[in-house]
């Protein structure tokens, strides 16, 4: 039965795939191979294996190819975003910080002009108080005067009469009343002069006045003009720094601890973070001025922010194109020891890739570590170190200042590794933490 079946199999492939000979001939004698159906078959059905794997692997190269290029392309775009992100938030702070000192100058200058125009009119109400105290004994001077020109008139008429009836004359003492017209009249004339002078002065404190209602016309007009300003200003810092804010809390650093220690390293006369507040020439701070102060001291921690961000590693050591391969905690050991804890991330790249520092800080071990092979550690402010293991280049010294951004090394596999890929660690006060923790608290800022 079974001889049957294999005829009959063997004359179906024979009439598709005939058998064919394969001629070998040499000097001496002839040979020929015999090449069965059954051989004819294996072959064509190994070729067109072949061939299809080819395709599938082919297939499989240009798929990556095309990821990765459109990861790259990605990237360089989110970060250009945050780029500009950051460059219009600091541009949009330098304009509102302008506008608040422009605006400042404007309010002490109408104050100063106020403060003249008070001090004017308040002489003139003292000197019109002086005239009007001057005039009333002025009056009182006349009244007592005219009471006593009376007085005397009176007694003269008496006299008059009494030396008519003894001597029948009528002559009067004229040097005395002369004196007395002489002197009433000096002093009406004096009244007078004061009553013009009185004038004068009520004239002026009432053109003082309307003066006055005019500046403080033009003062509310510039305060309600400064409250427009100082609202956008509060606005802006507000927008400005919460999502700084938001950054350091999400990372789990407290924002005030990182704030005095920034405050501490640029506390110099006269430097960049020196207290900004309005002069009030050792007065009671008005309510502009207090909202001043306020804005200015915003201004100021906004300021406080940026500096703390360049100190704290919230970049990304690597910019090329690369994926996360293991993440922060425990795993499964690459080498098959069991379960194994895991202090950074990994991310896997093409080998030397270059790879940058994230933030400002002191190279504090550059060389060969055992696990690490060749590895980088950067100690930065607020007690947190990076580190940068599995390196194929190392292109800083121990002792080095680098800055945020700064090339330190190239991307290699060495040590204790499967493949080429970066070995990232953040320690805060050596303690390691979870690196996505300052990687995702940036996204929103840089």
């Amino acid at each position: 039965m079974l001889t049957r079946l294999h005829y009959r199999i063997h004359s179906s492939l024979e009439r598709i795939l005939p058998e064919k000979r394969l001629f070998l001939k040499s000097d001496s004698d002839t040979r020929f191979i015999r090449l069965r159906p059954v051989t004819q078959l294996a072959a064509l059905a190994g070729g067109t294996l072949l061939v299809s794997w080819t395709i599938l692997a082919t297939s499989i190269v240009l798929m990556d190819s095309v990821a990765a290029g459109n990861t790259r392309d990605q990237t360089q775009r989110r970060q250009a975003l945050y780029e500009s992100r950051l460059n219009a938030l600091s541009a949009d702070r330098d304009r509102r910080a302008d506008e608040a000192v422009r605006a400042q100058e404007r309010f002490n200058l109408a104050l100063a002009e106020v403060s003249k125009m008070q001090t004017a009119l308040l002489a003139t109400e003292d000197r019109r108080k002086e005239l009007e105290t001057g005039i009333e004994v002025l009056q009182d001077t006349l009244i007592r005067t005219i009471d006593e020109r009376d007085e005397a008139r009176a007694q003269t008429e008496r006299m008059t009469l009494a030396l008519a009836e003894q001597t029948g004359s009528a002559r009067t003492d004229g040097s005395r009343m002369a004196d007395a017209e002489a002197t009433l009249e000096q002093v009406s004339s004096a009244l007078a002069a004061l009553a013009r002078q009185r004038d004068a002065m009520a004239n002026a404190v009432l053109l003082a006045k309307e003066e006055t209602e005019e500046v403080l016309q033009q003062k509310a007009e510039l305060q309600a003009r400064n409250d427009l300003i100082f609202a956008r200003l509060e606005e802006a810092v507000t927008v400005s720094m919460e999502p700084l804010d938001k950054m350091f809390r999400a990372a789990g650093l407290s924002t005030e601890s990182l704030l005095n220690q920034v405050r501490r390293g640029y506390s110099g006369q006269g430097g960049p973070l020196s207290k900004l507040t309005v002069s009030t020439m050792g007065g009671d701070l008005t309510p502009e001025e207090r909202r001043a102060n306020e804005i200015l001291n915003g201004l100021d921690r906004m300021n406080l922010y940026r500096l703390a961000a360049t100190k704290a590693p919230f970049a990304m050591p690597v910019k090329t194109a690369f994926r996360y391969t293991s993440g922060f905690g425990g795993r499964d050991d690459p080498f098959g020891r069991g379960k194994r804890r895991h202090e950074g991330i990994d991310m896997a790249g093409a080998s030397g890739s270059p790879i940058y520092a994230t933030a400002d800080g002191v190279v504090i071990q550059a060389g060969w570590a055992s696990g690490y092979g060749r590895v980088i550690k950067i100690r930065h402010d607020f007690g947190i170190q990076t580190v940068y293991g599995h390196l194929s280049q190392i292109r800083v010294d121990k002792g080095q200042r680098v800055s945020r951004g700064d090339r330190i090394g190239d991307m290699g596999s060495t040590g204790r590794s499967t493949g080429t890929h970066l070995h990232y660690e953040v320690r805060v006060d050596g303690t390691p933490v979870n690196p996505m923790t300052f990687i995702k608290a940036a996204k929103d800022v840089f």
